[in-house]
């Protein structure tokens, strides 16, 4: 493609601490308004003393609120979505509980001691500061806070899980009752599906082909979060994945994708190799339109997408094999491209009836220069 090799670690990276960053600002906004509500309740019951220092306790929040936002947005949070992603329900609550109790009593003994210090003028480390300080752990206050944050810390995870459930993008929209009532909207569509699936399938067994699609998955991942797409469906090893058409079309996104995907399983050739004796090549098909979006389903609700924009591209992506190339696309999406990704050309391959289609479709393969 030429320029800057794509980095998947640092897009990866990009999102893991935008995460933890509004994880830190959600926690400190939280903090802020609790001592806010608190203050106001103790004041306006006057049971304030002229020794209550307002500006100690209020750094004291922040210290506590900030190190429990680091620590929990760059660590805790993550070490608690793997135990719930790979133990049964109890034992990764049960981890999350070992886990948050240990953070708790770390981040509250920073604040208290500093609190402590303030208030009796003394270094922070000294025995009377400290002896305060083991003190407060057996105090009401205490155990409220620790109980208040432990809701919200599984809060906090329950809202991250859904959002990995409905995607980058979707799940806000979804919040702001986008999808309750049907609507008409453009999208972008890619239906990407591994060579030779059958052939693989029997090759390895069906454990192992069961690994090599979440490897695989896995692997191109980041690609779809570099391009700003949204993974519509997974079915099999078929990925659908949709970009909002301003967002595609910027600087080819969706195009991009395509491209950033077969680098980064190149990037793996010698893993699948040493684990599955094969490294995965997949094809691709695009297509843009009109579409109907809204939620679908009463025992099970999800997002869904109707419209002949999708069965359009996935006859474009089944021709792949007729033209013997990895990607095909409608020229309706390529002549919305305002430029194309360096090194990358477009071929026009003239108008071919698809299955379906009362209607010939011009289609567009695209190589590389």
């Amino acid at each position: 493609m030429g320029g800057k090799t794509f980095r998947s670690s640092r897009r990866q990276l990009f999102a893991y601490l935008k995460r933890a960053f509004w994880v830190l600002v959600a926690w400190v906004f939280i903090s802020i308004v609790m001592f806010f509500y608190e203050y106001s309740i103790l004041a306006s019951n006057r049971v304030l003393t002229s020794e209550y220092d307002f500006l100690s306790n209020f750094i004291a929040v922040l210290i506590i609120s900030c190190s429990a936002g680091i620590i929990g947005g760059l660590l805790t949070i993550h070490l608690m979505e793997r135990a719930l992603r790979k133990f049964s329900f109890l034992q990764a609550f049960l981890i999350i509980l070992v886990i948050y109790t240990i953070t708790a009593f770390l981040v509250s003994a920073a604040g208290t001691i500093y609190l402590q210090g303030q208030n009796m003028d003394l270094p922070y480390f000294d025995e009377d500061v400290m002896e305060e300080t083991f003190f407060f752990f057996s105090s009401w206050m205490f155990i409220k806070n620790y109980l208040i944050w432990l809701f919200i810390v599984l809060t906090t995870l329950v809202v991250l899980m859904v959002n990995d459930r409905f995607g980058p993008g979707v799940f806000k929209d979804y919040l702001l009752g986008k999808y309750f009532r049907p609507k008409q909207e453009r999208r972008i569509f890619m239906f990407a599906d591994i060579r030779n699936a059958t052939g693989i399938a029997e090759q390895l067994g069906e454990r192992q082909y069961f690994n090599l699609l979440k490897d695989f998955f896995r692997d191109i991942a980041p690609a779809v979060m570099h391009t700003y797409g949204e993974v519509y469906q997974y079915v099999g090893d078929e990925v659908v994945l949709s970009w909002k058409m301003k967002r595609g079309l910027k600087n080819a996104n969706a195009l991009r994708c395509f491209y950033l995907m077969q680098e980064l399983i190149n990037n793996k050739a010698s893993r699948y190799q040493e684990r599955y004796g094969l490294v995965p090549e997949f094809k691709v098909g695009y297509h843009c339109g009109n579409v109907v979006s809204g939620e679908l389903g009463q025992i099970k609700r999800e997002i869904a997408f109707s419209g002949d924009v999708l069965n359009t591209a996935a006859r474009i992506q089944s021709q792949c094999n007729v033209f013997e190339v990895d990607i095909l696309a409608s020229k309706d999406f390529t002549e919305l491209l305002m430029q194309l990704p360096n090194g990358i050309r477009s071929k026009p391959l003239g108008a071919h009836p698809l299955k379906g289609k009362s209607e010939d479709l011009e289609l567009v393969t695209f190589t590389e220069q």
